[in-house]
């Protein structure tokens, strides 16, 4: 798919959002969404990677639904409504009451928000957290980049509760040791944000098993008929590695899955959006331009088999997610600027590009000029040399 085909409705509603804001609240409301989207981007380009490793098991209807509702999730839902929620739930107010005040008493709202970071920081970390242990210490990674520090940790894999073990243990620790005076209120959102990521990864495992089965007893009944098996549903063109897609409700876990990685992704650029702005529709106009754009480069990155190019930028967004979550842990008592945030995960994808461009140029000159450059080779997604 053309690259146009993809950004082009991040584009179209960059324009639109920037012009309404121009023309409603000025220069300086354009210029206002216009840094916040760049903001995002900047925050949330691991995240866009992170969606690509998922939405590429995902069927070419629900990618499409990942780009249309999720969008609409995304910006209404996690940059405008999530916040208002949340407000309401700590400070015990109904969301009519913090609606009013998000719109008439930007600063009043913004300080409630800053209030409620303890408990945002506490599940959106935890949920994060599991998630970069659960990459580090998952037993059937074969392309390894920091081979010292990830073959251990693989072969420890094999008992599969040492990360919940791990970041309970982590919870417990930032919780009484580092909290301050919110050690009951993190605790109650890290248990919550535990809860949330067991309970929808499971899910999602679960159907996507019982989708696969189903597909292998196809298999079998196909295997008298080569010429039967579509290129379409391994969603991958001649020549590129079987993938089974998932489908109904495989698919729709893994959605929702997808949803609260971007919710847990959004916390700090929400928080943070606050030292730029107090008017929640500049904030929502901004970081869904921003939100959209991720999006449109998650689909990029699947079209274009780019994880699959570059084996270790899935690494790099997993590290990344990682300082995010410590990150996040730390800013419950002490602020961390968001360029520290950005930075971090841009050091992690930039030293993860370097490394997987390295490794094509060895294995390029290993296999001989013939396949330097090659499409194939790109999909192959052999077995790295790592660090």
């Amino acid at each position: 798919m053309h690259a146009l085909r993809i950004f082009g409705w991040s584009l179209a509603i960059t324009v639109l959002g920037v012009a309404a804001a121009g023309v409603i609240g000025g220069p300086r409301d354009a210029a206002l969404v216009a840094i916040l989207a760049v903001l995002e981007i900047s925050l949330s380009f691991d995240n866009a990677v992170i969606n690509a490793t998922i939405l590429r098991r995902m069927s070419a209807f629900w990618q499409k639904i990942f780009l249309t509702v999720g969008v609409l999730i995304a910006v209404f839902g996690m940059r405008l409504l999530f916040p208002i929620v949340i407000v309401a739930l700590t400070a015990h107010l109904s969301p009519a009451d913090v609606f009013d005040l998000a719109l008439n008493h930007g600063d009043e709202y913004g300080e409630k928000l800053n209030a409620a970071h303890p408990a945002i920081a506490a599940f959106g970390g935890i949920f994060l957290f599991m998630l970069f242990l659960d990459f580090l210490f998952d037993p059937e990674r074969d392309v390894q980049w920091i081979k010292k520090l990830e073959e251990p940790l693989r072969r420890a894999g094999q008992l599969d509760v040492i990360p919940i073990v791990i970041a309970l243990v982590s919870l417990l620790v930032v919780g009484e040791a580092f909290s301050g005076d919110h050690t009951q209120q993190v605790l109650t959102s890290g248990v919550a944000g535990l809860a949330t990521y067991l309970g929808v990864r499971g899910l999602g495992e679960f159907f996507e098993s019982r989708g696969v089965g189903e597909e292998a007893e196809d298999d079998e009944a196909e295997a008298e008929e080569p010429a039967a098996a579509p290129a379409a549903r391994t969603g991958a063109a001649s020549g590129t590695p079987k993938l089974v897609l998932a489908t109904g409700k495989a698919a729709a876990f893994l959605f929702l899955y997808l949803e609260v990685i971007d919710a847990s992704f959004s916390f700090d650029g929400v928080v943070g959006a606050f030292a730029i702005s107090q008017n929640i529709f500049i904030i929502a106009a901004g970081l869904g331009i921003g939100a959209m754009y991720i999006r449109s480069l998650t689909v990029y990155l699947v079209r274009r088999g780019t994880l699959s190019e570059y084996i270790y930028l899935e690494h790099g967004a997993h590290y990344a997610i990682g300082a995010l979550a410590i990150i996040l842990a730390i800013s419950i008592e002490t602020e961390v600027p968001e360029i520290v945030t950005g930075l971090v995960g841009v050091a992690f994808i930039g030293l993860a590009l370097i490394s997987s461009i390295l490794h094509r140029r060895r294995l390029a000159a290993d296999e001989g000029p013939t396949t330097a450059g090659d499409g194939d080779d790109a999909d192959r997604q052999p077995v790295g040399a790592p660090l």
